[in-house]
């Protein structure tokens, strides 16, 4: 039996340590998009009581990554630019959701958008733009 795209990259996201140490889950994932979630916690924040910066970072990276992933295979961030919004201060999840915008054989252009859940409500904290390219 065969598993599916998000079965898949799930499985790779449990390979990924980094991830696993964060708390990360990879909750959508079809051809051009994909979805991370980050349930935050007291070890995620700055000396501010803000999430750290990095965890926002790394959450935009790699979502940008599956997006790219789910249509070019294997793949792995060439670049990436990110631009923070507003800082994270008592919310308890973070939400990547990422698209490709544009792909060719070897590599693809992909926007990411990270929000914030407080009091019921996503806020935008971070928005994302990178290209992902495919291992050979």
């Amino acid at each position: 039996m065969s598993i599916g795209l998000l079965e898949r990259g799930q499985l790779a996201l449990q390979s990924q340590r980094f991830s696993s140490l964060l708390g990360a889950r990879l909750t959508t994932l079809y051809p051009g998009k994909a979805c991370l979630e980050l349930p935050v916690d007291e070890h995620h924040e700055q000396q501010h009581g803000f999430v750290h910066g990095g965890v926002i970072s790394y959450l935009a990276d790699n979502t940008l990554t599956f997006a790219a992933g789910s249509i070019l295979g294997d793949c792995v961030t060439s670049e990436f630019k990110l631009n923070y919004v507003r800082p994270v201060v008592g919310s308890s999840l973070l939400i990547a959701e990422a698209e490709v915008i544009a792909s060719g054989k070897s590599q693809a252009v992909c926007r990411c958008e990270v929000y914030f859940v407080k009091d019921g409500q996503r806020k935008l904290c971070a928005a994302a733009q990178g290209t992902i390219r495919r291992i050979e």
